[in-house]
């Protein structure tokens, strides 16, 4: 089985040796999104409702360019680098995915790249 790597502009460019996704048969792996601007590549807010609104529309991002939605999604992985920030995430996430929800893991980390606040990494079936 082939492996399709999967970019746009829409979403911010990989800031390290990875792809944005990896379309592997009807697998999509979508690689951490953190509060990047797709234009600037910078980090979107200071709190984390904002930087959790800026890595949900990234994710939109990838899997738009693979013809997907949040509806695809199968497992999400999030790492926060505060789990006190843990309700406001899950509000935020709750307007980007509806039921039937997808499998989720949440993870509370040292550090993130770029020192952000949280990050999200999603597994989708096309």
């Amino acid at each position: 089985m082939s492996k399709q790597i999967l970019l746009t502009d829409k979403a911010p460019a990989p800031i390290g040796p990875y792809s944005q996704a990896v379309l592997v048969g009807n697998l999509l792996f979508c690689s951490g999104q953190i509060p990047l601007d797709p234009v600037t590549n910078q980090v979107v807010g200071t709190d984390v409702k904002t930087q959790a609104e800026q890595v949900l529309k990234n994710i939109s991002a990838v899997l738009e360019k693979a013809g997907a939605n949040f509806s695809n999604v199968a497992k999400t992985t999030i790492f926060l680098k505060s789990m006190g920030d843990f309700p406001i995430v899950n509000e935020m996430y709750g307007h980007y995915f509806k039921e039937p929800f997808p499998a989720r893991s949440t993870i509370e980390v040292a550090r993130l790249p770029k020192d952000v606040l949280v990050e999200i990494e999603v597994l989708a079936v096309i």
